[in-house]
């Protein structure tokens, strides 16, 4: 299946430190054919880190994708009934932002695109990138696995010693995982040995 002319939302959460391996991802689905609509949170456009500036960041999907980012609650709402997805991308989803995901919290832009596609029985797609994936919110991480259209970027642990209950998706399988879920089928195996990647 081609990708060609699928219009595609993507959320970044605040995972600063996966960016740089998202990006190259971003660019897959742009030169793929699709049309890509960034969604970005309050914490990816305000904060810098020493992985850079929020306005750089955004500055950086804009020109990637040839669109401006959606970073309201507003903007992002019509991506259900007007401006509808074949699929939403959620790559890094934060455990801050997987806990609230799955307990129908939707107080940001991208969790908004998020409900808004599903709304439309259309498939989300997460990378997750957090530390506290078998800890805390493991239990988050099972209830979205088990959620109808919700599909996962294969993922694992990134450091089991030193980080044990840290779990990180293999983002550059991320093409894949959407077409997959845009077929409605999860790509398998879900859970991978991330720290050999």
């Amino acid at each position: 299946m081609s990708l060609n002319g699928k219009r595609i939302g993507f959320g970044l959460t605040g995972s600063h430190c996966t960016y740089d391996a998202v990006f190259p991802e971003i660019e897959k689905l742009v030169n793929a054919g699709a049309e890509v609509l960034p969604v970005v949170t309050h914490t990816v456009k305000n904060t810098t880190t020493r992985f850079g500036k929020g306005e750089d960041w955004v500055e950086r999907i804009e020109d990637l994708t040839g669109n401006k980012v959606i970073d309201s609650i507003v903007g992002a709402e019509p991506l259900g009934p007007k401006i509808p997805l074949d699929c939403m991308v959620i790559a890094p989803l934060t455990g801050n932002s997987m806990s609230k995901f799955a307990n129908a919290l939707t107080d940001s832009p991208v969790l908004m695109a998020a409900k808004a596609t599903l709304r439309n029985l259309k498939p989300v797609v997460v990378g997750i990138s957090t530390n506290d994936a078998l800890g805390l919110n493991g239990v988050n991480l099972m209830r979205l696995m088990s959620t109808k259209n919700i599909f996962f970027i294969p993922y694992g642990q990134d450091d089991p010693e030193k980080k044990p209950n840290s779990m990180v998706a293999r983002m550059t399988l991320l093409s894949d995982t959407v077409e997959a879920a845009i077929n409605g089928k999860q790509l398998q195996p879900v859970i991978i040995e991330k720290f050999r990647d």
